[in-house]
């Protein structure tokens, strides 16, 4: 009786905490507040840029800044179109570059702080490709997949507690969730929810960054750049974290009729 009450009360603790997805409209688990996540997410962005170089190449952190801009208003244009304009509370826009040749990605945490190494630059080849990762990455911080994935965590690991409360039990454990939750390490039982997030990510960002100005038809371009640089040595799809190349490829040209409906 006492497991068929406990059940009982989570199935309503996970009814109550969904939220919904901007743009696509989908719900998602939502058991750690924005204020809570975008609190811890600052605190470990400036512990990176503290740990890591920045890029020193002027135009390059010139062109990745003006990028972002250019998204962040998008975004917050689209925001607040949609009435949705109390979601972006306790955002702190940062854009930087951090000078590392060999790691070939960028992410945003929650709260918009967006970080481009240097390795993926010559794949964006131009500022039209930086917009299809930026607008990709921006995605993840606005449908706070963040969040989210945070959330799955700590009920996987049974934290049903407020994310401070989690950091004060255990402080190791709850950040290194947060750090996965920002695309950070791997955990088989959440690749699923990553590919979805990945793939509403690309959909949602085609649009942000068609709405910012840039062309929509350069993103299936910049996939085929990857798909080259990789050489086809990704892993199987439902064993990786992000959908295969030739899905994404697929995908994406699906949306653009609707991302050009969106285009300035």
């Amino acid at each position: 009786m006492t497991l068929r009450i406990f059940a009982l009360i989570l199935v309503l603790l996970i009814i109550q905490s969904c939220a919904t997805v901007p743009v696509t409209g989908r719900r998602q688990l939502s058991l750690v507040s924005n204020s809570e996540i975008i609190a811890e997410s600052a605190a470990q962005y400036k512990q990176v840029l503290s740990e890591s170089k920045l890029g020193t190449d002027a135009q390059q952190v010139e062109m990745v800044k003006r990028v972002g801009n250019k998204i962040k208003v998008a975004v917050e244009n689209y925001m607040q179109t949609k009435g949705l304009a109390s979601q972006l509370e306790g955002f702190n826009w940062e854009f930087n570059v951090i000078q590392d040749d060999k790691t070939v990605n960028a992410w945003c945490m929650p709260g918009g702080k967006v970080a481009f190494y240097t390795a993926i630059l010559p794949i964006c080849k131009d500022e039209d490709g930086v917009a299809v990762v930026m607008g990709h990455e921006v995605a993840h911080a606005i449908a706070n997949h963040g969040r989210e994935r945070m959330s799955q965590s700590m009920l996987q690991n049974g934290l049903l507690t407020s994310l401070g409360a989690a950091m004060g039990q255990n402080p190791s454990q709850t950040s290194q969730l947060l750090m996965q939750a920002v695309g950070a390490g791997t955990n088989i039982g959440l690749l699923k929810f990553s590919r979805d997030d990945e793939s509403e990510a690309d959909h949602i960002g085609l649009i942000f960054l068609a709405m910012a100005g840039y062309d929509p038809t350069t993103a299936p371009k910049f996939w085929e750049r990857m798909s080259a640089l990789s050489g086809g040595q990704q892993p199987p799809e439902f064993l990786s974290t992000h959908p295969s190349h030739e899905t994404r490829i697929r995908d994406l040209q699906g949306w653009i009729p609707e991302a050009l409906s969106y285009k300035k």
